[in-house]
């Protein structure tokens, strides 16, 4: 008997969690980092059940963590113990991890961050053109990760600023 490839599709989807940086990652950074977060996730728990986690370093400046939800719930106190690791890291190599006033896009196959009032300033201006994508660091689930991280100008947050 033949048995013909599945037409399941995965239904777990993770809970995102994105921390973006104002700078790409230096190669010691990326490597230190992905160690302490190694061995955070290693252990990471909520009320004593460990959490099924994972992360990783995109575009060498953004970090995702995942969470499977589906068999154990972050919890509060879950949620701080990662954002006490994610301070430490943001503190000891100055990434701006928690400042929520940047835009991060891709121009010229590059990725640039600048301060949000300057991204509005410039995208207004034309001195950025309209063929930029731009990063949505609001998705929490990975399946809208995946499709809507990185979107055209248009498809964008950043839209209704022009």
């Amino acid at each position: 008997m033949k048995i013909e490839e599945s037409s399941i599709v995965e239904t777990n989807d993770y809970r995102v969690i994105i921390y973006p940086a104002s700078r790409p990652f230096e190669t010691k950074e990326a490597k230190a980092i992905t160690e302490k977060l190694f061995d955070f996730l290693a252990t990471w728990a909520a009320h004593g059940k460990p959490l099924d986690s994972s992360f990783k370093i995109e575009k060498n400046q953004f970090i995702v963590v995942c969470v499977d939800e589906e068999k154990e719930m972050a919890s509060g106190c879950s949620i701080d113990a990662l954002g006490k690791i994610m301070r430490e890291i943001d503190e000891e190599y100055k990434l701006g991890l928690f400042d929520r006033m940047k835009a991060s896009f891709v121009q010229n196959g590059e990725v640039r961050t600048l301060k949000l009032q300057e991204f509005k300033s410039q995208l207004r201006s034309g001195e950025l053109p309209k063929d930029i994508q731009i990063f949505d660091f609001s998705k929490n689930t990975y399946l809208d990760f995946l499709g809507h991280f990185l979107l055209p100008l248009e498809k964008s947050w950043a839209a209704g600023i022009i």
